[in-house]
């Protein structure tokens, strides 16, 4: 478990959800549940958050996070009450503003209502993703309110090493999206090597890795060996010198999804 700075605390290893279809996505949601996932997550623009509540139906014990599209920024109460009653919930445990489209200028309004929001019990805790440091700072010095979490791409070819000091310096948790690299990293013959010398999967490496920087981390799985196999990364302990060895892997150009300066999405 990872304390937020609201007090809360919230499972350091969970289960992402995009690009699981709503059709399947209660089948898949409950198996990972059932197998320990404590941290579901979510989001409007997924387009399965129906899928997701119905997983969960009768489940209290979890950590839900969903989050607020980029076109909704100016109405974050209705587009949450839609995403409730999607859920089959009255509140989410964590809701996250989902990037900040700078060039709308809504974000700060938007979390201001996140504000208000989590005030009024509909939200337990707020955060944000994709956001730079300029743009917390806007938003901390005009209310504040820092986010408990900014979910931001992370993984070993992209490590965010400037913004994940600046997270906690200012006592936000980091949240990796794509921690795997999609696919990606896991192919690279230093993490293959640090794999074979443990006896463990790469996709486990990764996640060790994530954990051992004290990161929180949301991989989805396209198949149950797979979301038992993420689970298990949790049990994986890497030594100093396979730490470096992930550190040394590192592009600043390794980017693979949006610039946060400009995604709009």
């Amino acid at each position: 478990m990872i304390e937020l700075n609201d007090g809360r605390h919230m499972p350091a290893l969970g289960f992402g959800t995009w690009q699981i279809a709503e059709a399947t996505a209660a089948l898949i949601v409950r198996k990972a549940f059932d197998m320990g996932y404590r941290l579901i997550d979510t989001a409007a623009i997924y387009r399965n958050e129906r899928g997701v509540g119905e997983g969960l139906s009768g489940v209290e014990d979890v950590f839900l996070t969903t989050k607020l599209w980029n076109d909704r920024q100016g109405d974050p109460e209705a587009a949450l009450d839609e995403s409730l009653a999607l859920l089959g919930r009255d509140f989410v445990d964590l809701y996250l503003i989902h990037w900040p489209v700078p060039q709308n200028d809504q974000y700060l309004g938007a979390w201001k209502r996140l504000i208000e929001l989590r005030d009024a019990g509909k939200v337990k805790s707020i955060g944000v993703s994709n956001f730079l440091p300029e743009h917390l700072d806007r938003i901390i010095d005009a209310t504040g309110v820092v986010p408990a979490v900014n979910q931001i791409e992370l993984h070993p070819h992209f490590q965010q090493a400037e913004a994940r000091a600046f997270h906690a310096k200012r006592g936000i948790v980091t949240q990796s999206w794509s921690p795997l690299g999609q696919g990606a990293t896991m192919k690279d013959a230093r993490i293959v090597a640090i794999a074979e010398k443990h006896g463990v999967s790469p996709a486990q490496v990764i996640l060790a890795w994530h954990l051992a920087l004290g990161l929180s981390v949301i991989p989805k799985a396209s198949d149950e060996d797979h979301a038992r196999d993420n689970l298990a990364a949790a049990k994986v302990t890497l030594d100093d010198a396979d730490m470096q060895a992930i550190a040394a892997m590192d592009d600043p150009g390794g980017r693979i999804g949006g610039d946060p300066r400009s995604f709009a999405g």
